[in-house]
């Protein structure tokens, strides 16, 4: 049980007159609570974005075999920087997002202005994870597609399948495809599930102050 809950606690107790005395107790509490679940997830998104950095540059240094299936795949030079350049971008904007969210929580003395900061935060954090899903699965399906097309025996290999044959490689990339999109969707699930609900119950906490 934290300081919160202890207040409260003891709030509940109390005679109908001496409320509004502790309201302005416990709202700076929502304030700090808020505040630093926003600066815990803006560190996280910063991890975040190291760890897919390491993870994309590392194998590309580090594996000549890596690096020309990645080549193979992508032709086109620009096409692959743009691709990278736009993923991270999204990434530094979720950032400063959740940066900006955490600056104006900290700040803010009301508790209506708090209430929307908390609601802003969510929708950016609930984005974020929509657009990794669907960028999960366009990068999965449009890898599969490229990577068929620049191996000519993969490639000569589908020609000779049999319509059967080519609705169970579907059915597998698709199954694969789904799986994929699974763990991301898990990932984030857990990462940012439980301090999602830390906020929304600092959320209901202040409607009920303002009530």
């Amino acid at each position: 049980m934290d300081e919160l809950d202890i207040l409260k606690k003891d709030w509940n107790k109390e005679k109908p007159e001496h409320k509004k005395l502790s309201t302005k107790d416990i709202y700076p509490m929502l304030q700090k609570k808020s505040s630093s679940i926003v600066k815990t997830l803006f560190y996280i998104s910063i991890a975040e974005l190291v760890f897919w950095i390491l993870i994309s540059i590392t194998p590309y240094f580090t594996s000549n075999s890596y690096k020309e299936r990645l080549d193979a795949i992508y032709t086109n030079d620009y096409v692959f920087a743009a691709l990278t350049t736009f993923s991270y971008g999204i990434i530094l904007l979720f950032i400063y997002l959740l940066f900006k969210s955490h600056q104006a929580i900290s700040v803010t003395d009301n508790a209506k202005k708090l209430m929307e900061s908390i609601l802003k935060t969510r929708k950016v954090i609930k984005y974020y994870v929509i657009y990794n899903l669907v960028m999960a699965f366009i990068s999965m399906v449009v890898g599969t597609y490229f990577a068929v097309i620049h191996n000519p025996e993969l490639s000569d290999t589908i020609a000779h399948f049999s319509d059967k044959q080519k609705l169970i490689a579907f059915g597998i990339i698709t199954g694969c495809t789904a799986i994929f999109v699974f763990v991301i969707w898990l990932f984030y699930k857990l990462l940012y599930g439980l301090l999602l609900k830390r906020l929304n119950r600092n959320y209901k906490e202040l409607k009920k102050l303002e009530v």
